[in-house]
């Protein structure tokens, strides 16, 4: 039988503390440049381990539509008691995780009041409220990327936060500009742009969502089965 006292009577090291709860002001923010921020988010939940360590269950998700007017509840830019936004366009992390059959994906959104993260089913139904516009024009569209894919794709100059004057409309973030691996300087609209035209069926785009540079669009119906669709 196997002896657990410690040799020479040495008294065992105590447990490490429990990790501190998540806070989204220990990551980088700088107001409306939320993809930059996710660029960063994503990078930092592989570095920190949160994430796998290649970001394989990270997805970046841009949301927007035809008109650039996107409706979103519980942002903390709201003036407004439900934290209701129109924003041109948002973006957010997913990190979709399955465990034993269990769904267990959730939401990292640097702008959110709602719980940080938060699990995907609540963020839809808060945040985004599904159906809540029809099929007007502020319908929203979600453009789906894979991290890995991302993370050496994206690129952005900035300069779609310069005014004809050249001058900043909202002052930059003080880290250098994101370069593409390619050596691309700036895509970033590449991204936000989408239209109904982009769907395609849901199988595809399970799959193509792991090619594909810029990712699949999908629409908010099937939005919470494409992510039931992914492997585990």
């Amino acid at each position: 039988m196997a002896d657990d006292r410690v040799a020479g009577g040495a008294t065992p090291p105590p447990p490490p503390p429990p990790s501190p709860p998540l806070d989204a002001s220990a990551f980088r923010h700088t107001p409306y440049y939320c993809e930059e921020n996710v660029y960063l988010l994503c990078k930092e939940l592989i570095r920190s381990g949160i994430s796998d360590p290649a970001g394989t269950d990270l997805y970046v998700v841009f949301i927007s539509n035809e008109e650039k007017k996107v409706p979103l509840w519980y942002q903390k830019a709201s003036h407004s008691d439900d934290g209701f936004v129109l924003w041109d366009y948002h973006v957010i992390c997913i990190q979709s995780r399955r465990k034993n059959g269990e769904v267990l994906d959730l939401v990292w959104d640097l702008d959110s009041s709602l719980p940080f993260p938060c699990s995907f089913i609540q963020y839809v139904s808060d945040a985004i409220r599904p159906l809540s516009f029809g099929n007007s024009t502020y319908r929203r569209l979600f453009r789906v990327i894979y991290a890995p894919v991302f993370l050496r794709s994206f690129a952005s100059d900035r300069s779609h936060m310069k005014d004809h004057a050249g001058n900043w409309i909202q002052l930059p973030p003080k880290y250098e500009s994101i370069v593409a691996e390619d050596g691309t300087t700036n895509n970033l609209n590449e991204y936000i742009t989408m239209s109904m035209d982009d769907l395609k069926d849901l199988e595809s785009m399970a799959d193509d969502v792991y090619s594909s540079k810029h990712g699949v669009v999908i629409n908010e119906t099937i939005l919470p089965e494409f992510f039931s669709r992914l492997p585990e």
